[in-house]
């Protein structure tokens, strides 16, 4: 079932033309300070791929990609879930060095989400991608990074104030690092999106590490795909949303399995038959760089700094009849 939530006495803080302006101010500075950061590039990425490639993200593993036939090739075509794989494999083929990587938009199509606050049908994020070493393998490499990605959201945000002095929302640079298990031991009687919401309520910034595999209460955090991300060196960086009074996530990301950690992965998840796959194939050789990436949803970035209370503010998709008619009668403008 879909859920909407309406704030008692929201009303968007913008009109319909500086919204649209807002929007692009966010994208714009974002990437440029998101790219500096981190020494990205931007490339042309798919907005499909061939099933028998095996570069399709899984997710969590149920959701159903959207798929079509292409009689001029014979074969069948899916719309990307993510780039989470096709980038890593695109570092290798564009010659990208030790330091370096790539982002790129990526635009795809959920079909199986339930619509809510932050959930359409429809997704849109930066898609990221680098070279590391073997020696950048570990928890305070990716905490470096997570840092420097909430520094460039927090530069975002000042600079828009500057444009949009109406815009209230305040964001922290201050990030903890918590693991899922140490969440699951300050609240073991909750699940784990109570979990976020709890601690994320007091640390308004935090990256939530170790997603994927089970906890000591066998049941894991969330779920996690095993061929991109290492479950060990994994996380996500959530804020906390003041319109919404909940924890909201702005990035999935990790440092990416390896030969080790993909074979192992890919058996706890029951997942073997993947690796006949060519893209599984070349990592369990060692024919691919060693990665960190993720992704950073650019609608979800708008709304938390814009304060809105609804994605559709600020994406133009699909809703259902109870939805549009909720956000109509309480003065939402869903685009």
């Amino acid at each position: 079932m879909n859920k909407i939530f309406i704030p008692e006495g929201y009303r968007p803080q913008l009109d319909e033309y500086n919204t649209q302006k807002a929007i692009a101010n966010i994208k714009q500075t974002f990437e440029q300070e998101f790219a500096d950061a981190l020494n990205l590039k931007r490339v042309s990425a798919p907005l499909f791929v061939t099933e028998e490639s095996g570069l399709n993200d899984n997710l969590n593993g149920y959701e159903r990609p959207v798929s079509f036939d292409v009689p001029a090739i014979g074969a069948e075509a899916q719309v990307v879930h993510s780039l989470a794989k096709w980038k890593r494999l695109a570092l290798k083929k564009y010659n990208f060095d030790i330091g370096n990587g790539l982002y790129t938009d990526m635009n795809a199509i959920r079909r199986d989400e339930s619509l809510d606050n932050l959930h359409s049908i429809y997704v849109d994020q930066w898609d990221w991608e680098k070279i590391i070493t073997k020696d950048n393998r570990n928890a305070d490499y990716l905490k470096l990074i997570v840092r420097s990605i909430v520094n460039a959201i927090c530069n975002t945000n000042d600079r828009l104030h500057v444009r949009f002095p109406q815009l209230k929302v305040e964001l922290s640079r201050d990030v903890t690092f918590i693991t899922t298990q140490e969440l699951e031991d300050l609240y073991p009687d909750m699940t784990g999106s109570e979990r976020e919401n709890a601690f994320v309520k007091e640390h308004k910034t935090t990256f939530i590490m170790q997603i994927g595999g089970k906890l000591r209460s066998g049941k894991p955090h969330d779920g996690r795909a095993p061929d991109y991300d290492d479950w060990q060196l994994n996380g996500d960086l959530f804020f906390w949303n003041n319109v919404l009074g909940r924890a909201v996530e702005i990035s999935s990301m990790g440092i990416r399995v390896d030969a080790e950690s993909l074979d192992r992965q890919l058996t706890l998840s029951g997942c073997d038959n993947r690796r006949a796959l060519p893209f599984h194939k070349m990592l369990l050789n060692d024919e691919l760089p060693l990665t960190i990436g993720g992704g950073i949803g650019q609608s979800r970035l708008c709304m938390l700094m814009m304060g809105c209370a609804h994605i559709g503010e600020v994406q133009s998709s699909i809703w259902d009849s109870e939805t549009v008619s909720a956000c109509e009668a309480a003065g939402i403008r869903l685009l």
